[in-house]
């Protein structure tokens, strides 16, 4: 006589088929959440906490702006030669935070990293003021600087050799793009008994094909 199946027994995507959902759904409450936050916050709404590791396992955390998502990822451009850069390519993973206190909503993402494409990079490039398109020459960043006059010297340096015409874009400065593995949804409840919805992709099936969604204790 066999043991009956619990649920328990079940391949998660057997255990809940009603909490299948579509490939792009997060991504829909995302763009939803991200409207409300730019009519509500004054300041950079698409403002992130990114989080990096360094090859000894220090982790790292700055501010950057998202500058593009779809169901591929969330994109952000930097210096490759950067602190950020140079342990996203040691380890080609990272995490983004991005917190509305207005509206008591966070949303957490972490994910594999690629490298965004060369017209990508050139074309959100030159969408950028001339000054910034110049200071991506200019600055060596994360690099020691012994003044604020050594900064200066090199925009101009970089000023009069383009004076005019298009900037060609660094070799060094281009985009990542996060591939969410896993995408929090986080809103504020009385009491601290806040609502947390986690979406991962569904075990089982071609990645980019759909999410399972699970409810976390606050």
């Amino acid at each position: 006589m066999t043991d009956a199946v619990t649920e328990t027994d079940l391949h998660p995507t057997e255990r809940h088929p009603a909490e299948l959902h579509p490939w792009g759904e997060p991504f829909a409450k995302f763009a939803a959440w991200l409207a409300e936050a730019e009519k509500a916050e004054p300041n950079d709404p698409n403002g992130m906490a990114l989080a990096t590791v360094s090859p000894d396992g220090m982790p790292s955390v700055r501010m950057v702006l998202l500058k593009d998502f779809d169901e591929r990822g969330f994109v952000f451009y930097t210096n490759f030669e950067s602190k950020k850069g140079t342990q996203i390519l040691g380890s080609m993973k990272a995490a983004i935070v991005l917190h509305w206190k207005s509206l008591r909503r966070q949303i957490r993402v972490e994910g594999e990293v690629e490298v965004v494409t060369d017209k990508e990079a050139d074309d959100y490039y030159h969408s950028r003021p001339r000054s910034s398109q110049l200071g991506a020459w200019a600055s060596i960043q994360s690099r020691p600087m012994e003044n604020r006059f050594d900064l200066e010297k090199r925009v101009a340096l970089f000023t009069a050799k383009h004076p005019i015409g298009t900037i060609p874009r660094p070799p060094h400065w281009s985009g990542f793009r996060i591939k969410p593995t896993y995408i929090e949804f986080w809103e504020d409840r009385p009491f601290r008994l806040h609502d947390r919805l986690v979406y991962t992709p569904a075990p089982g099936v071609a990645m980019g094909e759909s999410w399972v969604t699970e409810k976390l204790y606050p």
